[in-house]
Parts: structure tokens; sequence; C-alpha cells
């Protein structure tokens, strides 16, 4: 959990319903992954709500198995303790996800990296004071941080290249585990969801009356909960939607505000004015990542990348008081063409 789920509040507007009328959506939700997952449904076929509660926190539990760093038992977890540099196997889902993180931390030049904790820890980023570390502690751990240094030896194992390296999927996992939930409803047959966890969240189809659904990006407040955008959507295939920011976690010291969000390339936190980055794409796993990068890296470069690769952003910058929306060509273009998804102001 270091450069994912630092700041960012995405939330539902699933609507209300007149008291006389039962909601026809419903709704399972529940703890996970140190957060809170919630799947909103409906459907004109029968089906066993008990039994697809079942399917989904039974996913839920294998994904906290094989990707949680939270948990010594956890296989990636394995994979970090173990000191040998031979091949382990992980199984193909992690490497998936780590092959994914390497090529948006090439796009990235570094900035984004799942090898970046060590780093977090020598901030002291888990306490209630900030330890600001030394250049030569910096540099002294160097050594030990890239994703250049995980070696993807085939479709199910991984290597080290140093033995004290270690690979922390917090910034993907939870966009990879909305996928798996939604194949889980796509398998029931369910045409129509919103599926969010930890404020990752994936939609598809729409609300009952041909209503579209309506998902919230925070204003980037650091002590109220206020809206900035609202996102109408409505279409037959998956839209995920990723929001990152800096605004929720933070320390001030000396008159200077340091980011929980660290740029790997330098070890330090990022010093540039982005606060939010929002990113609407139909894979999560790769808009999770995506999210996460581009708030490291900020709009000046992070506009370069997402129009390069045509992909639909919006950074948010903050200059002092006042909160500058700066969309990529994409999403403008989205925009602007009457697409599956708007903007409501």
């Amino acid at each position: 959990m270091l450069l994912k789920r630092l700041s960012v509040f995405a939330f539902l507007l699933v609507g209300l319903t007149a008291c006389s009328q039962p909601d026809p959506i419903q709704r399972i939700s529940g703890p996970a992954q140190g957060s809170t997952f919630t799947v909103s449904f409906w459907s004109e076929q029968e089906l066993d709500k008990s039994s697809l509660e079942t399917q989904l926190k039974d996913e839920l539990e294998r994904i906290d198995l094989l990707m949680s760093n939270y948990r010594p038992d956890s296989v990636i977890e394995g994979f970090n303790a173990q000191q040998s540099l031979a091949p382990t196997e992980v199984g193909d889902e992690l490497v998936q996800l780590v092959e994914i993180a390497k090529q948006i931390s090439a796009y990235s030049e570094g900035c984004y990296d799942l090898t970046v904790k060590p780093y977090f820890e020598l901030w002291g980023f888990r306490g209630d004071k900030l330890t600001k570390p030394s250049i030569e502690q910096i540099q002294a751990l160097k050594q030990t941080i890239g994703l250049d240094k995980v070696t993807l030896i085939d479709s199910k194992s991984l290597a080290k290249q140093h033995s004290a390296l270690r690979v922390d999927v917090s910034s993907i996992a939870q966009g990879y585990t909305v996928g798996q939930l939604a194949k889980i409803l796509d398998k029931a047959g369910i045409q129509n969801y919103l599926v969010e966890v930890g404020g990752e969240l994936v939609s598809k189809g729409k609300k009952p009356e041909a209503k579209a659904w309506r998902v919230a990006i925070e204003k980037p407040l650091p002590d109220s909960q206020k809206l900035q955008k609202i996102i109408s959507v409505q279409q037959d295939e998956p839209l995920s939607i990723m929001t990152s920011g800096t605004y929720r976690h933070f320390y001030d010291q000396d008159g200077v505000r340091y980011s929980h969000v660290l740029d790997a390339r330098t070890g330090t936190p990022v010093t540039h004015a982005t606060v939010s980055t929002t990113i609407l794409i139909a894979d999560p796993t790769w808009g999770d990542a995506w999210s996460t990068a581009f708030l490291c890296m900020g709009s000046e470069q992070g506009l370069k990348v997402a129009d390069e690769l045509k992909l639909p952003v919006l950074f948010i910058d903050q200059q002092g008081a006042d909160f500058i929306e700066k969309p990529s060509k994409a999403l403008t273009e989205a925009l602007s063409s009457g697409t599956a998804f708007s903007f409501v102001e």
C-alpha cells in the first residue's frame, strides 16, 4: 500500500428510490484487502444471491492469500522472505502483475516501481512522525530497489537479483481483484453491475430504467469530502475508473509538505503539483497501476505519456487554493464524441 490507497476516495452514487418502491439493485459488501468491497448489481433473471456472495468472498480470500503483503503466509511474502536468487514459483497471476508493472514502470521512466517499499519504510511513513533520511541512507538502499532486479523466469516463476529485494503489489492488486469479481458476475449472467474494492471500480451495463451508473471523484482536499466530478457511465462493455491521490496522506515538517508518494528513481517524495489522477480504461489491472504511475509522474510528464498511448486520463493539479483540471487528449476527444461516459458538473 505504498503508492496506491494513499489518498483515494472514489465513491458510488447509485441513486435513491422512493420509499414505496423496492430497490431493484442488490448489493453484497464487506471487508477486503485492508479496506472494503461493494458489489452492486441487478438482473431480470432469478439469481442465488447467497451462492454469489460465497463465490465473491472466496475469491477475495484466495487473492489475499496470494498477493497480500500484510500476511506472512501469502505467496508474495514467501517470495519476499526467501534469500535465494534461484527461481521461485509464485503462479501465473503474480507473474502477470509483475509483467504489467514492468511495462508501466518503463513508460514512467522508473518512477512507478513495485519494489519501493524499503524507501517507504526508511522515511518512517508507517508511524506518526516523519523521519527524513540522509542522502547516504537513500543511496545505500538503491541496490535493493528496481523492477529490473526481478526476473521473469517463465509464466509461473520469478527470481530476485538481490536477496533483500521485496515486491509489493498493492498498487495493482486491487485493480486485478475488481476484475476477478467482475468475471464472477459475468459468469453468473449478470450484465449490469458496479464492482468496487477500496475505491477501485469497474462498471458494466446500466442501472434499472436505462439510467447510468454514476461515480463521484472527490475534490482533493485533506480534511473534507466534497465532489470534484461525477462520471456518468452507461455501456455494454466493462469500464474501469481508477483514481489515485496525494492529498490524504502526507507530513508537514519544518514548513515543507512531504507526500507519501515516493519516486522510485530518487527515493524521495514527489514534489510536483499533481494531487489526483483518474483513468478510464477497460482493464482494471492496467488502470490501477496506471493511475498510480500517473500520480507519481505528475501532469507534466504524465500527460506526454497519456497522449502518446491515447489513454483517457484526468490530472488535477493544485495551485494555492485552486484545483486545475488537465485532461489528456484522449479524454477530451472521448467526452466530445458522445461516448458512453460523460462528466456531470
